[in-house]
């Protein structure tokens, strides 16, 4: 098993990876199936129109989450990690009002989104609750073509086909062979006590069979430049996010507050806590206004990473970018464990496996670039998950707004204090994260679909009937 770091952290937008990225990212692949030559096209016969229906969490949250939004721009041919977010309200309004998407390299098709753009909340799709079907239909309007695609967290976008695919063969995106392919926390441990590497020294071993070192360092340095400059935005911004609820920005903010604190040196027991929780707030704020950012493994998680690591450059002196590195991919190997033998997404498991993935990770990453040990970056990974188990997505009204960006704030501060606790001790423990794992994926199977990003349950029922 083998997902590489840059699956695992994507530059995109906001404010769902599941939602807004996955739904982009279906329309991309199906211009490309039009323009291929991998379906039985009739002799003569051309596209003409397309529609898409969203099912599922997708249709239920869709709107609060702007996947009708990302299927517009994916069908005008945009990409999650190119789009540029302060041309996206002129391109959408451009094809409302000619009822045409016209995507680079394809004639101009028909799409009016009123009409062919269909949240269906009544048929979800059988093979994962973030389901959608893209159709192209001739100028007669025969069907020439269907699609149906499954968003299954973090930006990845499979087919119905894959799905079952991966489904039998016990097997997740991608397939390089490495010299390191553990699948579990007990393989990673293993390996690890056989070659005498640190599990980002492994990381890097399995992503060097594809890529150059030097490759690899500018890849995570690019992915840490977005989360920084993600971190730096939201805390520059302020007023209302947008989406109806009237939630006011308030990282800027509590910035301002602590930095006239950190200034005056007053003593606040509270200060590394607040810190961690302005950084994160900033990320998912900056998300929930459809800004850029770097799935972690979530856009609706993608707060808690990026926070640790600025908490690790503000308070630890010896702090520097090959430590940055060490924890990305720390951070990564902990992330595709649990992406493979559970989920990240929200509408699949719940918020444990969004938020409670993410504090996983970071208090794994955050260990490591302490000098822990594989077995005290395991412990962190597992102390950090474990107090998520349960955790349900239930964002008001759609947006990933309430409970999500406090959220990530209290996820950061959970990941420190697990990588702190771990650090204390000599890497045994009692729940091996592997238990922990497949006990998040129990709780999301046995969790009532009113909890898993449908908006049904929860806080986005009694906070509106309050």
């Amino acid at each position: 098993m083998f997902l590489s770091v840059f699956d695992v952290f994507k530059i995109g937008i906001g404010p769902s990876s599941s939602h807004t990225m996955g739904p982009m990212s279906a329309a991309n692949r199906f211009l490309d199936l039009i323009l291929s030559s991998d379906w039985p096209r009739p002799a003569g016969a051309a596209v003409a129109s397309i529609t898409a229906s969203l099912h599922g969490s997708l249709a239920f949250t869709g709107i609060g989450h702007g996947s009708g939004r990302a299927v517009v721009l994916g069908l005008m041919g945009e990409r999650p990690d190119r789009v540029d977010p302060d041309r996206m309200e002129a391109i959408i309004e451009g094809v409302e009002r000619t009822g045409e998407i016209t995507p680079p390299g394809h004639p101009a098709y028909r799409f009016q989104p009123k009409i062919d753009l269909v949240f269906d909340k009544k048929v979800p799709l059988p093979g994962h609750a973030n389901g959608m079907s893209f159709s192209a239909f001739d100028k007669d309007g025969r069907l020439l073509l269907k699609r149906i695609y499954y968003s299954i967290g973090g930006g990845f976008v499979v087919t119905d086909t894959e799905l079952e695919a991966m489904r039998a063969s016990k097997t997740k995106p991608g397939g390089v062979k490495v010299p390191y392919p553990f699948a579990s926390a007990k393989q990673m441990l293993d390996m690890a006590a056989r070659s005498g590497l640190s599990i980002a020294q492994m990381k890097r071993a399995n992503e060097e069979c594809s890529m150059s070192r030097e490759e690899l360092d500018a890849g995570l340095d690019r992915i840490w430049a977005a989360m920084k400059s993600c971190i730096e935005r939201g805390l520059a911004q302020e007023g209302i996010l947008p989406g109806g609820l009237k939630v006011r920005r308030r990282a800027g903010m509590i910035h301002d507050k602590l930095e006239q604190e950190w200034r005056s040196n007053k003593v606040n027991p509270l200060l590394a806590n607040d810190w961690l929780s302005v950084y994160a707030m900033a990320v998912n704020e900056e998300n929930a206004a459809g800004g850029r950012v770097v799935t972690s493994p979530t856009n609706g998680a993608a707060g808690v990473v990026p926070a640790t690591i600025r908490y690790y450059l503000h308070f630890h002196e010896d702090a520097d970018d090959d430590g940055i590195r060490d924890y990305l991919l720390t951070a990564a190997a902990i992330g595709g464990i649990i992406k493979f033998n559970a989920s990240i997404s929200g509408a699949e498991v719940g918020c444990q496996g969004e938020v409670g993935s993410a504090s996983a990770m970071a208090a794994a990453g955050l260990a490591a670039v302490m000098g822990a040990t594989p077995e005290q970056i395991e412990n962190a990974a597992e102390i950090a998950l474990e107090h998520h188990l349960g955790m349900t997505c239930d964002p008001v009204g759609g947006l990933v707004q309430v409970p999500c960006i406090e959220r990530n704030a209290l996820g950061a501060v959970k990941a420190v204090t697990a990588a702190s606790l771990a650090l204390k001790g000599d890497g045994s423990h009692f729940v091996p994260l592997d238990a922990c794992i497949e006990t998040m994926r129990q709780t999301g199977v046995d969790m009532h679909d009113k909890y898993k990003e449908t908006s049904t349950g929860g806080l986005a029922v009694n906070v509106v009937e309050c």
